[in-house]
């Protein structure tokens, strides 16, 4: 990818998600070297900017980067189905597995993941699923952030879909070390967009041996963990009649319970596994839109209030993070019975940026508005009638707004989606070769039925 110019974004309003939370009028983002140099109103720009070329931009709304925490971009191939089975996928018989995905379709499937994400405003995705080796790289070429880890795991995945969980210190030796070979090539690659966080599937599919494992190899190679955390109450049954605790009481004793670990879904939490990952500081990837879609949500109040810090994922149907957005809102007054100050628009746009980003490990680098931080940034076109009148540009974003309103995307400084479309690759293609993967897949798995 070539390198970003130095220029001045003018004339637009910015949220910048600073520590003020401040939103600025009329105003201009210089980028310099992928950076931002300057932030702040066009009538207080420095003279030493004022000969930068300038890209105009009246009339949109400028955020940071979306970092969304937890996708599975191979998922897009059960897209329209999956909703409606239930439960997650890998659990589900009749339907493609990651198992069954070969390295060509997984590529494609990824490849359309991380330009979907990229079109809806996410600048960084943490993917996780299969032939992460040749996925990651793909995916990094669409032009965003990409973490990304293959499944960590020893429980067969071919016979969970009949309701058998049987562990093998093999399966665990071979997910375990390919993790590790992908963090030793590709963490901090691609200058220092691509990275990994081990991905411990989930407290039902991981051994407590290998759970341990995976906490030691974290910390020894100095990486982040996710996983799927009572995410269902097969799993929290699962887990207790395995090893006599609970999935958090479990992860809390092999010690990967902490501020390093980012958990997806906390669904079925009792109130002492809230308070003890409150206690922990986990960060929670809160997936709002698909746990409504199969009638949970996650006790998002209860969680703040505890002291866990929340980050948003689409996971795995959709890359739309500002329909996320919304459904986090209308979840947590669902749970607070009303509409008060503990549940605003800012809270929610805080977790798809700053949020994401300290989940992540990268709040010193990208998900605020900032001097110094990497130039990843979203401009929404408010020019269109659902966004009209402007009075709250936040207010807009999180209600009214859809991630089809984003109309540029930079990161560091380089424009990877103009007017809509992605620069750096042939959308049309991407489209084409995804489609022809999910049918492939699903000619197979109608044939195996």
């Amino acid at each position: 990818m070539a390198d970003a110019a130095d220029h001045l974004l003018c004339d637009l309003t910015v949220v910048t998600m600073d520590a003020q939370l401040r939103v600025l009028e009329n105003a201009g983002v210089a980028i310099r070297a992928g950076r931002i140099a300057w932030v702040g109103p066009m009538a207080a720009l420095p003279p030493a900017l004022a000969d930068l070329p300038r890209q105009a931009l009246p009339g949109r709304v400028l955020t940071p980067g979306f970092v969304n925490v937890h996708t599975h971009a191979i998922l897009s191939m059960v897209r329209g189905v999956a909703e409606d089975l239930g439960f997650a996928p890998a659990y589900t018989p009749g339907i493609p597995h990651g198992h069954d995905v070969r390295p060509d379709e997984a590529v494609a499937l990824a490849r359309l993941g991380a330009v979907e994400a990229l079109l809806f405003g996410s600048t960084l995705v943490n993917d996780t699923y299969v032939h992460a080796d040749l996925t990651l790289p793909a995916m990094a070429g669409i032009g965003g952030r990409v973490f990304s880890c293959g499944r960590i795991h020893d429980a067969d995945f071919s016979l969970i879909g009949d309701g058998r969980w049987e562990h093998h210190d093999a399966i665990g030796d071979r997910t375990l070390d390919d993790a590790l070979a992908l963090a030793a090539r590709w963490h901090g690659g691609f200058d220092g967009r691509t990275g990994v966080q081990l991905s411990a599937h989930a407290p039902d599919t991981c051994s407590d041996a290998l759970l341990a494992r995976i906490g030691e190899a974290a910390r020894a190679q100095g990486l982040r963990v996710n996983t799927h955390l009572a995410q269902s109450r097969k799993e929290v049954a699962q887990v207790l009649a395995r090893s006599g605790r609970t999935p958090a009481q479990l992860l809390d004793e092999v010690g990967l319970l902490d501020d390093r670990l980012v958990a997806a879904h906390c669904l079925f939490l009792d109130e002492a596994d809230l308070a003890r990952c409150g206690r922990a500081g986990i960060h929670v990837a809160h997936i709002p839109k698909g746990n409504a879609t199969g009638g949970t949500a996650a006790p998002t109040s209860a969680l703040r209030r505890a002291g866990a810090a929340l980050a948003l994922g689409t996971d795995n149907m959709h890359a739309d993070m500002v329909e996320v957005l919304r459904w986090a809102l209308a979840i947590g007054r669902l749970q607070e019975g009303g509409v008060d100050d503990f549940w605003q628009p800012m809270h929610v746009l805080r977790m798809a940026t700053l949020g994401g980003a300290e989940a992540m490990g990268l709040a010193d680098r990208i998900g605020s508005i900032e001097v110094g931080k990497q130039a990843d940034l979203v401009a929404f076109d408010f020019r269109r009638a659902h966004l009209v009148p402007c009075v709250n540009p936040v207010g807009n974003l999180v209600h009214t707004a859809q991630g089809r309103d984003v109309e540029h995307v930079w990161v560091d400084g380089r424009q990877v989606v103009a007017a809509g479309r992605p620069t750096q690759v042939d959308l049309d293609a991407i489209l084409a070769d995804a489609q022809r993967a999910a049918q492939t897949l699903w000619q197979r798995a109608r044939e195996g039925a």
